[in-house]
């Protein structure tokens, strides 16, 4: 665990992947996109800190060696949590699997947490197998790529009425925490398959799930605030907020944070490295040390203490994983995510099951 100043912090990277975009996994006459996607990646880790910016041959396919280094020997991380993207359109075995995941879970009990995923576009097949993959890994999240290539689609929503077949069934099962892709676009995908407003008719129709809508619907920031205000069972997932501009644009990340926080509050909002773009060492200490700017127009935004920060760095994402959490990392003041609305759909998930 991570301490500073006299306080641990209990570090839950929420959002990270263990994924293969080496030539050698390219799909013959996609190579263009597969290779594209995996520069535009790339060139996202330029935003970090140019002493941990890689090689594009290593940023590629890093080793099993080198991910469990950056992200538990140096990267202050307690758990780990595995976001499948699959991208089978372009990469033969898959950019980002739940098995290739599965193999490093499996491998290192207790400092990994397993994601599947679901497509509803590949129908009854696809359903066989979200539910062999939940059934097979003991899953209880799920990621979502609206944008992702299928076949002649380029997209879907979450109001669609095959993925609402699939949310249901993840609800049925145990898959609670449906973590959606809403932010930055990343070539040749469409921005607009990103954009956030299929969430708050999901997220009111399954209020046992939990939507953590990652990277905040950027640059959508207001449009994303206003919806997950309104909606007790939206959360906020940092990945790309804190990698991507803490450090090349602060004022813009101070203003983001300000948002999230008069809106959506420090009790919904969980920490992602997103690595391997980002690795988690420099955010982790960075975010420990940030403190909103002291300047009039930041003024109207709320504070972050300590306890805040702890919260956003691993107490929610624990709370929502049922991860338990050392006695000398906790707060004082209360559970987190603790507030009403939070509480919410773990009461409703509780009644149902």
């Amino acid at each position: 665990m991570y301490e500073k100043d006299g306080e641990k912090y209990f570090i839950v990277d929420s959002h990270m992947h263990y994924w293969d975009a080496s030539p050698e996994n390219w799909v013959q006459g996609a190579e263009q996109y597969a290779k594209g996607w995996i520069e535009c990646f790339h060139a996202y880790q330029g935003l970090g800190p140019a002493d941990t910016h890689q090689p594009l041959e290593e940023f590629q396919k890093v080793s099993e060696q080198q991910l469990m280094r950056e992200e538990f020997e140096e990267g202050h991380v307690d758990v780990a949590i595995f976001q499948s993207t699959y991208l089978r359109e372009w990469y033969k075995e898959g950019f980002n699997t739940t098995e290739r995941n599965g193999y490093l879970a499996e491998k290192y009990p207790g400092k990994f947490i397993l994601n599947t995923r679901f497509d509803p576009r590949d129908g009854d097949a696809g359903m066989r197998e979200f539910e062999e993959n939940v059934n097979k890994y003991g899953c209880t999240g799920a990621k979502i790529y609206t944008a992702e290539w299928n076949g002649d689609s380029r997209g879907f929503k979450l109001t669609d009425p095959e993925a609402y077949r699939f949310l249901q069934r993840a609800e049925e099962i145990g898959v609670k925490n449906i973590h959606v892709h809403k932010g930055p676009t990343i070539w040749p995908l469409d921005k607009d398959a990103f954009d956030v407003s299929d969430v708050d008719h999901a997220a009111t129709d399954f209020q046992g799930l939990n939507f953590i809508v990652e990277h905040v619907g950027l640059p959508r920031i207001e449009d994303f605030c206003f919806m997950a205000t309104q909606e007790p069972n939206v959360y906020a997932g940092l990945s790309v907020v804190i990698g991507g501009l803490m450090h090349a644009r602060p004022k813009f990340f101070a203003k983001v944070m300000g948002e999230l926080l008069f809106w959506v509050g420090e009790d919904k909002m969980t920490f992602g490295s997103d690595y391997n773009i980002w690795e988690p060492k420099w955010q982790v200490e960075g975010f420990v040390d940030w403190t909103m700017p002291d300047d009039d127009q930041f003024a109207d935004y709320p504070r972050l203490d300590t306890n805040g920060k702890k919260k956003i760095l691993g107490l929610n994402a624990a709370k929502l994983y049922g991860i338990e959490v050392p006695a000398e990392c906790q707060i004082s003041e209360g559970q987190p995510a603790a507030q009403d609305d939070a509480q919410l759909v773990e009461d409703r998930s509780v009644a149902q099951a």
